[in-house]
């Protein structure tokens, strides 16, 4: 079995890494359907659509490109590489609209940014 430590992280936006990244999550959904007729005795589903979103977090950089872009509204091309970016390294690419933006500040910490997106399209699982 395959583990793998956090500092392995890596994320694009619009092709090039996000600067001073601290973490990552990826939430993909599947919707389902009921298609139950009314003399079935159990309930049945189907699948429907699917969508993801995320959220990035990282330490505030004025003066990194990608960060600075991520900004309410803005729509991104991304990649995030749980393993790294070795070659057979998996990889989970799209499209999304960032749908929030925040810096935290507090007295006795690095000031950090939080971003959040929605996906829109297809999610596609590689590797690199």
């Amino acid at each position: 079995m395959a583990t793998h430590h956090g500092k392995e992280g890596v994320v694009t936006a619009g092709g090039t890494g996000v600067g001073e990244l601290t973490s990552f999550t990826l939430e993909t959904t599947g919707d389902v359907v009921e298609d139950t007729a009314l003399t079935d005795a159990t309930k049945s589903f189907v699948a429907g659509r699917t969508s993801f979103s995320g959220t990035l977090e990282m330490h505030f950089d004025e003066t990194d490109t990608p960060q600075t872009s991520l900004v309410a509204g803005a729509s991104i091309s991304f990649i995030l590489l749980p393993e790294g970016n070795a070659s057979g390294d998996r990889s989970f690419a799209g499209t999304g609209i960032v749908t929030g933006m925040s810096v935290n500040n507090s007295m006795d910490a690095i000031v950090s940014r939080t971003v959040t997106f929605q996906g829109t399209g297809a999610l596609t699982i590689g590797t690199v």
